[in-house]
Parts: C-alpha cells; sequence; structure tokens
C-alpha cells in the first residue's frame, strides 16, 4: 500500500476505521431485512417507504455540506460516524414500531451518507499520483473484510444462540454500535486536516461535470433496486431466513474484496470509460435473471440462480469507482473534486428516493418482473450516456 497512498499521509488509522465501521454495519445490514419483515411486519410497500426516508439524507447531503463548509473531510468523517453511532444505538433500544424504526434508519444513513462522499475523497487525497483507482479499489477492499466479518458473525450467532426474535435482533444492534464506537475513537487519529473547500459554500454545478451528475442519476437508480429490493425479494419471495441472507451477503463481501483492486487497477490502465460501458452487459443478465427465474426454474433452484445474481450485481457495482476517478481526471484541483462528488451523492439521491418510493408500488402492482426491467434499462440508460464522454490526456494529476 505504500506505493499507493503516499507518506506521512494518515491512510492506515484510516483505513482500519473503515474496516471496524464496516464490521458494524455487516453486524446490521446481515439482519435489518429480516427484522424489517419478521418483527416489524413490514411488507413490500412499506419497505419501499422505509427506504424512502432512509435515502432522504443523500438527497439532502449538499445543504448538509453548505452548512459544514468549514469543516475539514477528516473533521466531516468523524462527524458522520458519529451521527451513525446515535442512530444504531437508538436502533438497539427502541420497541419495534414502524415509526421509531425508521427514524432509527434515518439517523444512521444521515451519518452515513455524510461519510460517503468524504471516503472517496479521503482515499484520493491520500493516494499518489496516477493511484486513485487502486487507492479506492483497497478503501473499498477493507470495507468488504469488515463486512464480512459482520456477515460472518451473524451466520454464527444465528446457528448457536439460544435466542430468537426480537430479542436476536437487538442484540446484533448492539454489537453493531460497539464496534462502530471503537471506529469513532479511531477515527480521532486523523489529526491532519484537509483544507476547507469555499466552494460547499452552493450548490457546486458547473458545466463539464454534466455527464458525471447524470451518470450518478442512472446508477443511483440502478443500484437502489438492488439495494432495496434483492434481499426483500428472497425473504419474501423466496422465504429466506437471517442466516441465508448472511451467508449472501459474506459471499458478495468475499467477491468485492477480491475484485475490488482488479477494477481499480482496469480503471487505472484502461481508463474509466470501458469500465463505465461494460458493466452494463452482465448487469441486463443480472436483472433478468432476478427477475424471471421463478418462471424458468422450480423455486429452491431460482433462489440460488437470484442469489448467484446477486452477487454478481455487487461485482459488477465495483465499477462505479470509475466515475470517482473520471471526476479527479477532469477537476482543475482537489477543492473542486472534493465538492463534485458530494454534489454528484446528493445527485445520485435525486432519483435514488423515487425509485426506493416506487419500487415497492412497482413490485406490489406489476411484480418483480417489472421492477428488474426497469433496473436492466436504467443501466442501459448509464452505458449509453457513459459511451458519449470524451477523454481527454492530461498530464497533471490531482
Amino acid at each position: 500500500m505504500k506505493e499507493i497512498f503516499k507518506e506521512g499521509s494518515w491512510f492506515r488509522p484510516f483505513l482500519l476505521s473503515i474496516a471496524l465501521m464496516s464490521i458494524g454495519y455487516g453486524l446490521y445490514k446481515g439482519v435489518i431485512d429480516n427484522y424489517l419483515a419478521e418483527i416489524v411486519g413490514m411488507g413490500e410497500f412499506d419497505r419501499g417507504v422505509s427506504e424512502f426516508f432512509r435515502e432522504l439524507p443523500g438527497l439532502a447531503l449538499i445543504f448538509i455540506l453548505a452548512i459544514f463548509y468549514k469543516f475539514s473531510a477528516e473533521k466531516m468523517y468523524k462527524m458522520g460516524l458519529i451521527v451513525m453511532l446515535v442512530g444504531m444505538v437508538m436502533q438497539s433500544v427502541i420497541p419495534p414500531s414502524k415509526v421509531l424504526v425508521i427514524l432509527a434508519m434515518f439517523l444512521f444513513s444521515y451519518g452515513e451518507h455524510i461519510q460517503l462522499g468524504m471516503k472517496s475523497t479521503l482515499s484520493l487525497e491520500y493516494s499518489r499520483p496516477g493511484a486513485g483507482g487502486r487507492a479506492l479499489g483497497y478503501q473499498t477492499s477493507m470495507q468488504q473484510i469488515g463486512n464480512l466479518v459482520g456477515f460472518v458473525a451473524v451466520i454464527a450467532l444465528f446457528s448457536i444462540t439460544a435466542m430468537s426474535g426480537a430479542a436476536f435482533f437487538q442484540s446484533m444492534f448492539v454489537v453493531a454500535a460497539v464496534f462502530i464506537a471503537v471506529a469513532t475513537l479511531v477515527s480521532f487519529r486523523l489529526t491532519s486536516e484537509s483544507k476547507t473547500d469555499e466552494n460547499k459554500r452552493r450548490f457546486y454545478f458547473r458545466k463539464k461535470f454534466t455527464k458525471y451528475y447524470m451518470l450518478e442519476m442512472f446508477y443511483g437508480a440502478r443500484k437502489q433496486v438492488f439495494f432495496t429490493f434483492g434481499p426483500y425479494v428472497l425473504i419474501l419471495f423466496y422465504g429466506a431466513d437471517a442466516r441465508l441472507i448472511s451467508i449472501l451477503f459474506a459471499v458478495s463481501a468475499i467477491a468485492c474484496f477480491v475484485f475490488s483492486p482488479i477494477v481499480g487497477k482496469i480503471i487505472d490502465r484502461l481508463g474509466y470509460k470501458p469500465v463505465m460501458i461494460g458493466d452494463t452487459l452482465i448487469l441486463v443478465i443480472v436483472c433478468f435473471f432476478y427477475g424471471f427465474a421463478h418462471h424458468l426454474f422450480d423455486m429452491h433452484t431460482a433462489m440460488i440462480v437470484c442469489c448467484v445474481n446477486y452477487v454478481l450485481d455487487s461485482v459488477i457495482s465495483l465499477a462505479a469507482m470509475a466515475s470517482s476517478v473520471y471526476v479527479q481526471d477532469i477537476s482543475d484541483d482537489k477543492n473542486e473534486m472534493r465538492a463534485t462528488i458530494s454534489t454528484g451523492l446528493s445527485v445520485n439521491h435525486l432519483v435514488t428516493v423515487l425509485i426506493a418510493l416506487f419500487g415497492g408500488w412497482i413490485w406490489h402492482a406489476l411484480g418483480i418482473e417489472t421492477l428488474f426491467i426497469v433496473s436492466a434499462v436504467l443501466g442501459l440508460c448509464n452505458s449509453a450516456y457513459a459511451a458519449t464522454i470524451k477523454v481527454v490526456k492530461r498530464e497533471k494529476t490531482i
């Protein structure tokens, strides 16, 4: 990693805090969908509504960053962890009321979305010239390692513990809160201060980033379908329990851990444009089988096919790193890069919140087939638009 990250940068505590936070997230993610379905009693439409509120902080991200524009990327990263911790503690102590659970999810998501742009920004700032893709790849790998540990813990505890029902799920939330608390303490070692960005005082939109904003909208829409409804299809339609869902997430984390550095190297060597375009061919296949497997196979085989395709979607989603490298390539300086990535996340969520809200209705009214056809079409739009990008060779690297 010394060949990828700059000497004197705080990449070690940064990556360690990501790994610890990701363990907590893995524990949380491994059980939250089953908790919502089995304990809180949310159906497909309710799940879409809960995801709408969970994604609202992403839409409001540019407002959040405008308020705290004097904060460095390191400070924003720490603040995100603290808010995540508050949300997780709340989730572990409240009763399974739909309103309270959604409020806790909102707070946790608030901190998570504050962190999203900061993780990419710090990875790129700590990286050596020409190694941005690999830096993002290693950051994603550390995240996947942490998630994997959390998922494996859920699998093991689900198999051996005597607890069941709400007690089991809430104990997972308590342990997740502990790991996020430790990650927060580690993040306090990030004592360096990246310069504050005056651009965050306002909405930072520039014409040269128009293609990036559009790509973020397409990607956010198609990603949301799998993130929200992929596991829920397995739970409600195929009857998957928390152990099976955690096994699926664990396999996805292993696959992403293995392929993240590889995708990063491909981006650095081939460029971001071929990666942006190439992932869609696989996506169309993934969406087809996820939506129509139960028409082609018996239910048991169809569930296995859907699990395999969920893992494939997780791997091809790594191609999203290419858009951050694209922004790095056309930005004039680090401040512009940071402001643009943060704005891009909010643009991403303009469509994401709508997909979250209406995705459950589409599933309920028109079936899962239509839901995943929509995802495939959005992916094709993403690649078609990426094909219009003109790659300009630049001698300087941010």
